[in-house]
């Protein structure tokens, strides 16, 4: 069986006109070209709808097929067969099992694989790094979204002094700074990955007394000991970008960060520990968790307008539920 085609030696652009055939692997070239090549040297490209099919040679040149069918089928008398690939894409039922099985692969690398990888770079993070990402959010932040704080200097230094003075649950309790703001988006308080961990004026307003308060910053501080936020702006920024921080490119993160901070809802695993940690520092401290379920349940009644922190922290009956007992 011979098939007609074109040759071109890789060298100029001039077309040879030839005759291909196959036999005991080796593909056989007559007419104004004469050559030889083994199958296993050659290059044969994938079959397109009107293209005329290719079959690259190890020195560059190449062979173009017009009747595609025609040289499928001499391929496959020859014992050759199309990668995988090609194969599947050929399939409707193929391509939409691979696209199955992709979906799965990908949902399970995200549900389970990412978060664990999240972990260890949260872990290896360089402490300067850390460091950048808390200053260039903190800087965005004042210049959109926060403003100065409007308690007085006094207030401000009694909440520190009194949750500085509180006990830690566990050892190992990160270095941290509390700072006060005035928000443009309601009552909200976060820690970010560096150690500031800002509470505004509107939450503080809502909170039913400092007891509350000090719920409130034991939450927040809980996430700070378990680096949720870095955890999860590692993950909405994918491992690749988790790869860069680590590396020591944070620019790209940085501008990212009050965008994913803004929209961040931490998973229910990471709320759990936050509370988990805010209730044992509240009972080491003699302290009432039923004061910080005050604040959800605060929350919750403005819903959907009380802003950032129902947003980031969702709070539900469970939560509240599981605060209240623990104060029991």
């Amino acid at each position: 069986m011979m098939l007609a085609a074109s040759y071109f030696d890789g060298k100029s652009s001039q077309r040879h006109l030839v005759q291909v055939a196959l036999r005991d692997g080796i593909l056989i070239i007559d007419g104004a070209v004469r050559r030889e090549a083994g199958m296993a040297t050659l290059r044969i490209g994938e079959p397109g709808a009107r293209a005329p099919r290719r079959i690259g040679f190890s020195d560059g040149a190449c062979l173009e097929v017009a009747d595609g069918a025609a040289l499928a089928q001499m391929l496959i008398t020859a014992g050759w067969r199309e990668p995988l690939s090609v194969r599947m894409r050929q399939s409707w039922a193929k391509s939409l099992l691979a696209l199955l099985l992709l979906a799965i692969l990908m949902t399970g690398a995200y549900v389970y694989g990412l978060p664990v990888v999240a972990n260890m770079l949260a872990r290896a993070m360089p402490v300067r790094t850390e460091h950048l990402i808390g200053i260039g959010t903190l800087q965005f932040l004042d210049t959109h979204l926060l403003a100065p704080s409007s308690l007085s200097a006094s207030r401000q230094r009694a909440l520190t002094a009194r949750f500085a003075a509180l006990r830690p649950p566990r050892a190992g309790t990160p270095t941290y700074t509390l700072l006060f703001r005035r928000s443009r988006v309601g009552p909200n308080a976060f820690a970010l990955p560096s150690g500031q961990i800002v509470l505004t004026d509107q939450l503080i307003a809502l909170a039913p007394d400092d007891d509350a308060i000090m719920g409130i910053l034991a939450h927040e501080l809980g996430h700070l000991h378990q680096r949720h936020m870095l955890r999860r702006l590692i993950q909405a920024s994918v491992v690749s970008a988790g790869v860069a921080m680590l590396l020591g490119d944070v620019s790209a993160a940085i501008t990212a960060v009050p965008a994913a901070l803004l929209d961040m809802k931490y998973s229910r695993d990471a709320e759990r520990e936050a509370d988990d940690y805010a209730l044992a520092m509240l009972r080491a401290n003699h302290l009432s968790p039923a004061r910080l379920a005050a604040v959800f349940e605060r929350l919750n009644r403005l819903a959907p307008n009380a802003g950032g922190y129902l947003a980031s922290h969702p709070s539900t009956a469970e939560r509240i539920a599981g605060l209240r007992a623990g104060g029991n």
